[in-house]
């Protein structure tokens, strides 16, 4: 039953995250690459200030999967970077703890371009 309710909490906030990013789409006229940039940055504002742990305790994945978990990922990176290697430290940290995200996710779109064919979408 414990996991069946973690499961039920991921999914929750996970569908929340999309829900408000749908709202967001069909309301405003903001664009989705819009979008993707202001959790990225509700990502990093989280992890700066500290917010963005406890509140992945208790969400785990429906938080840490989305692009505000990355957020977050960069924004740690570029704190622990900045304390121990000073300002170039803070793009050093935050690239070093994102590589593996950001490298999947370009080999994967490479691999699928292969796979499919690519064409714009018809209006």
């Amino acid at each position: 039953m414990d996991v069946f309710l973690d499961y039920l909490i991921v999914f929750g906030v996970g569908g929340l995250i999309c829900l408000i990013g749908q709202i967001l789409i069909i309301r405003t006229k903001i664009t989705s690459a819009r979008i993707l940039v202001l959790f990225e940055l509700i990502g990093v504002f989280l992890g700066a200030v500290g917010l963005f742990e406890p509140i992945a305790e208790f969400a785990k994945a429906g938080i840490t999967v989305p692009i505000i978990g990355f957020g977050a990922s960069l924004a740690k990176g570029a704190i622990e970077g900045a304390k121990t290697e000073g300002i170039l430290g803070v793009i050093k940290g935050g690239l070093s703890a994102t590589a593996a995200g950001v490298a999947a996710a370009v080999t994967f779109a490479f691999v699928f371009a292969l796979i499919f064919k690519a064409r714009s979408k018809k209006s």
